[in-house]
């Protein structure tokens, strides 16, 4: 059996993170949050790890991690678009924006772009509600948007992956 020197760094990451809370199931939610820091999603194989290194089930752990809205089990574009779809965003013109951003990167809800930039997500409510309509992408958050200023925005991000490369 493999012992902590052949395990990959992000597996050594986790270790630390679940030592640091004595493998303690209390502390799931916190655990899984830095796990899918790590590890950019929650995949199967991290549930199942989590799970035993607890002392818990799979399906607990798949019960926290499909109920937060904050845990992704797929992988995400470099940039997570959040648009917010709460009450004064959607009174706002949040479906325009959309609408928007779904044509421009030819993408819907849930989907990554095929160059693996942009992920778009859906939520519920981002709490910046007196900046409605209102996105984030990853921390990032901007308010008051039209649907050209999102593309605007979205072109920023474009142009810091090039700068990158």
């Amino acid at each position: 059996m493999c012992k902590n020197d052949c395990k990959d760094e992000k597996m050594k990451a986790l270790d630390l993170v679940l030592d640091a809370h004595d493998h303690d199931s209390g502390s799931l939610i916190t655990i899984l949050q830095k796990a899918q820091d790590i590890h950019g999603y929650l995949p199967a194989e991290i549930i199942y790890y989590v799970a035993a290194q607890t002392g818990t089930t799979p399906a607990k752990v798949m019960g926290v991690a499909t109920f937060y809205t904050q845990f992704r089990l797929e992988p995400v574009g470099k940039y997570l678009i959040m648009l917010c779809k709460g009450t004064a965003c959607h009174v706002n013109g949040s479906d325009r924006i959309e609408a928007a951003i779904t044509n421009e990167l030819e993408i819907t809800n849930g989907q990554t772009t095929k160059d693996g930039l942009f992920t778009l997500k859906n939520v519920a409510c981002l709490g910046c509600c007196s900046l409605s309509p209102v996105m984030m992408v990853n921390e990032e958050t901007f308010g008051t948007l039209t649907p050209e200023k999102a593309i605007s925005i979205l072109n920023d991000f474009r142009n810091r992956k090039e700068e990158e490369a």
